[in-house]
């Protein structure tokens, strides 16, 4: 088992900054993959940021150049750092966890970013 505690995340006004940060206790063996999804309402859960089993790192589009995510191997810890936020940015921040070689997701408890214009 693999415990997701997420922190940060509340409102801001459009163009300022967030950050979030998710750490991960319990079963945890390297390789991993960390990354973060969120679901707006009457929306799809979409990617967001993610690293990759290769220690790459995956943004969706609408984020690059504005987030960034980021890791502390040691603490078992990713961040998410978010920049130039927009209204359409509004939504639960989920952290995500798998090991390499399982088909099993570990969530967080979601956390709130909202966004006023």
């Amino acid at each position: 088992q693999v415990q997701l505690v997420e922190s940060g995340g509340g409102l801001v006004q459009a163009g300022g900054s967030l950050g979030l940060s998710c750490a991960a206790s319990g079963s945890i063996f390297s390789p991993n993959i960390m990354g973060w999804y969120r679901q707006a309402p009457g929306k799809q859960r979409e990617l967001v940021a993610t690293f990759t089993s290769g220690g790459s790192t995956i943004y969706t589009d609408s984020v690059k150049g504005r987030f960034t995510i980021s890791r502390d191997r040691a603490k078992n810890t990713v961040y998410l750092q978010m920049n130039s936020l927009k209204p359409e940015d509004t939504a639960v921040y989920y952290c995500t966890f798998r090991q390499v070689g399982s088909s099993w997701d570990y969530w967080g408890q979601g956390t709130q970013v909202t966004v006023s214009s």
